[in-house]
């Protein structure tokens, strides 16, 4: 009897200690898995657990494991936002804008097709001339348009003068008609001081001969200057 007692005592003093054990393991076991946490398994530190190719270990029972390379921080690390290349404008090609060219044409009108001799009042002839110099000129923009009367020898020098400048004035007018500005136009009158004659070309008295020599002299220059419009 007392050996059966002895024995029995041992069994139930070694059932204890294999009870007390399981719950020591038991214990050890939560402290080293913190599933709450991150789902790694922890040492006494804190650490996770790595291996020797330094890759951590999953505890089983916490979150889907993460990458090796965050399991230290226990959390999935925020991708490094990509910054946005800034858009890059169009290039834009500055208008080119054609350079204006300046421009002067000049006619000379025999004043004997403009008006009739010794007179300032236009011809049909005259007229048509003027028309043929406007459609001539329509490229260009006029800065200025200068119509200058000349006369020839006969007659006083006051009187060609006025003759002269009425001829002008009267180029002036019908440029007008035609559309073109009247602050673009200036007149001028020379009198008999610029002759196309050569000195004694044409001597004599007056008469028919001496006076068709002398028709070169009586004139009316126009000129326009400006600049030349792109077409």
């Amino acid at each position: 009897m007392i050996m059966k007692n002895t024995f029995t005592k041992k069994q139930s003093s070694l059932a204890i200690s294999c009870a007390m054990a399981l719950v020591v393991l038991s214990g050890t076991a939560r402290a080293e898995t913190n599933p709450a946490d991150t789902g790694y398994l922890d040492d006494q530190r804190g650490t996770v657990v790595k291996s020797g190719f330094g890759l951590c270990w999953h505890n089983g029972t916490g979150p889907a494991p993460l990458s090796p390379n965050e399991c230290d921080s226990g959390a999935a690390q925020a991708p490094i936002a990509k910054l946005a290349e800034p858009a890059q404008k169009p290039v834009q090609l500055a208008a080119v804008t054609p350079v204006a060219k300046p421009a002067a044409q000049r006619v000379t009108l025999d004043a004997d097709t403009l008006f009739d001799f010794n007179k300032a009042v236009l011809r049909p002839a005259g007229r048509t001339a003027l028309d043929d110099f406007v459609v001539k000129t329509r490229d260009i923009s006029p800065e200025v348009i200068m119509a200058v009367g000349h006369a020839d020898r006969f007659g006083s020098e006051g009187y060609n003068q006025q003759l002269s400048e009425h001829r002008a004035e009267a180029v002036k007018a019908y440029l007008i008609g035609k559309g073109i500005a009247a602050n673009r136009l200036q007149t001028e009158g020379k009198g008999e001081t610029q002759p196309v004659t050569k000195a004694g070309e044409c001597n004599g008295a007056k008469s028919a001969k001496v006076i068709a020599c002398l028709q070169p002299d009586r004139r009316v220059d126009v000129e326009v200057v400006g600049t030349r419009i792109a077409m």
